[in-house]
Order: structure tokens, then sequence, then C-alpha cells
């Protein structure tokens, strides 16, 4: 057994000599890959510089994306907002020591979660559409935003219940010895330290909503994906147009993801309040709903 590992024994000279083959190989194929796409492309005519100048005029950009961006960024803000709110009221509401509150709580959480977000989106689309809820132009944002909602709302609950749960039940025991009532117990000492240790899975459920706005393509909304859609139709570029939208999305997302790992990594440095929640605790509290699109 090695000194400087006690998983694994380190690897001896034929290991690193059969460990650099296979990494030469890999990385052989992968360039390898990398050249037939290429050339495939290339071929094609799909990196041809005339391809690419549509980007650097300012009315592409004005016409086409910049109103995608507005219309993901729109939605998701506004489903984040709506489903942190509900999120919220249902994981407490699910805890609630009265069946009345409990029991609707737990049916409204694991029907959302089990229904496809882009079922939701259809529904919320066409039953506004039928009773005229709101004007013609904004049914599209409507119809997104209710589906983000209810589903991502459904997730945060479990995601609040599993945070309080992570708790040590000490917390809920010496409230009661002090004679404090559920509803004072549940706002003054286990909320609170739930949030801390909740705010890394919940940044990354945001990543989820953002992601998620991209479905209401089906349903004529205005977003990042379709625009991209519209401006290879318009401008013959179908493929350089979906590569510019993916490059916007991936940095939106990273963007969110870098700063919930760096949210993360200073709540593990402090030394005040729980650990940060697992994604992976927040599954086992509950079945995953079945989400397909």
């Amino acid at each position: 057994m090695s000194s400087a590992s006690v998983l694994f024994d380190a690897p001896g000279p034929r290991a690193r000599a059969r460990n650099w083959i296979f990494n030469i190989v890999t990385a052989l194929v992968v360039l390898l890959a990398i050249w037939v796409v290429y050339s495939k492309l290339s071929a094609k005519g799909q990196l041809d510089a005339a391809k690419w100048e549509p980007f650097l005029t300012s009315n592409l950009w004005t016409t086409y994306v910049l109103p995608g961006v507005q219309g993901t960024l729109t939605a998701a803000a506004v489903s984040i907002t709506l489903a942190l709110v509900l999120g919220f009221v249902l994981g407490v509401g699910r805890m609630s020591t009265h069946p009345a509150i409990s029991w609707p709580c737990s049916v409204f959480v694991e029907f959302f979660r089990a229904v496809p977000v882009l079922i939701m989106m259809l529904f919320a689309y066409s039953l506004y559409a039928l009773y005229d809820v709101f004007p013609s132009k904004h049914l599209a944002l409507a119809g997104v935003i209710t589906g983000l909602t209810l589903y991502n709302g459904a997730v945060i609950a479990e995601i609040v219940r599993a945070g309080v749960n992570a708790l040590p039940r000490g917390q809920s025991e010496a409230a009661s010895a002090l004679g404090m009532q559920w509803g004072q117990t549940m706002r003054a000492i286990l909320l609170p330290q739930a949030i801390t240790s909740m705010l890394p899975v919940l940044i990354s459920q945001l990543v989820v909503v953002l992601k998620d706005s991209a479905i209401g393509y089906i349903i004529t909304f205005l977003e990042m994906v379709r625009q991209g859609v519209q401006l290879g139709a318009a401008y013959g570029n179908l493929l350089p147009a979906l590569i510019v939208i993916a490059i916007l999305m991936i940095s939106v997302n990273f963007a969110l993801s870098w700063f919930a790992t760096r949210m993360e990594r200073r709540m593990r440095r402090s030394r005040r309040g729980p650990a940060p929640l697992e994604t992976q605790a927040v599954e086992q509290e509950g079945a995953p709903g079945a989400k397909a699109v």
C-alpha cells in the first residue's frame, strides 16, 4: 500500500505506461472525431465566413437575438420569484401538524412534480386562450410562467422540506421545551437555519428554470431558441445561429452555476449554520417526479 494514498495502490511502471497509452489513444479518437465533424461542416459550407458575417451587424442582434434574450430572462425571473414563494408555502404547509393543511400540500407537490413541464405549459396556454384571461400577445409568456412556476414550486417545496428535516431534532425539541408553538419554531428557529443550507440547491434550481424556458418554443413563446431558428431561416445560417444561441445560454447558466459553487464553498468554510444541503439528499426525501418534454 502506498503511503501517499490509503484508498488505492499507487500504479507501478506497467500501469503508468498503460494509462499513458489509454490517454493517448483517447485523445487521438477525440481529435479524429473533431476533425470528421469539422470536415463535414466545411464541405457543406457551414463554416464559411459569409454565414458568420451577419452577426457583426446590429440589426441582427436587435431584431432576433436580444428580443429572445429578453423573453428568456423575463420568463425565468418571474417564474423564479413565483416558484420560490409557492415552494416555501407548500414546503412549510406540507410539514404542518394539521392534516387539513399538510395533506392538500402533499397532493399538490406530488402531482405537479409528476406532470411534465411541457404538458403544463400547453394546458395553461390553451386555458388562458379559451377564457381570454390574458391579452393574446402575453398568452405564451403566461403559459411558460405557469408551467415553470408549478413544477419548480413543487420541487422547491421538497427542497425546503429536506432542508428542515436535515436539521438536528434537538432544535425543535428545545423549542418545544421552551413552550414555543410549531409556527413559532418553524419561523424563528428552523427556517432561518434551513435556508442557509438550502441556498446552493436553490440556486442550482434556478439554472433549471432558465433552461426549461426554452420549452416555450412549442407554444410560440419568444425566447432564445425560437429566435435562433428564425434567425437561421432568415439568413440561411441555421447552424451558426444555433451555435451563437447555445453559447449565450451556456454563458448565463455557467454564471449561475459559478455563483452557486462560490456560495457553497463560502458556506462550507463558515462555521456558522449547518452544512449546505446536497441535491442527492433532496431526491432521497421523496420519489422524484417524472419530468419529460
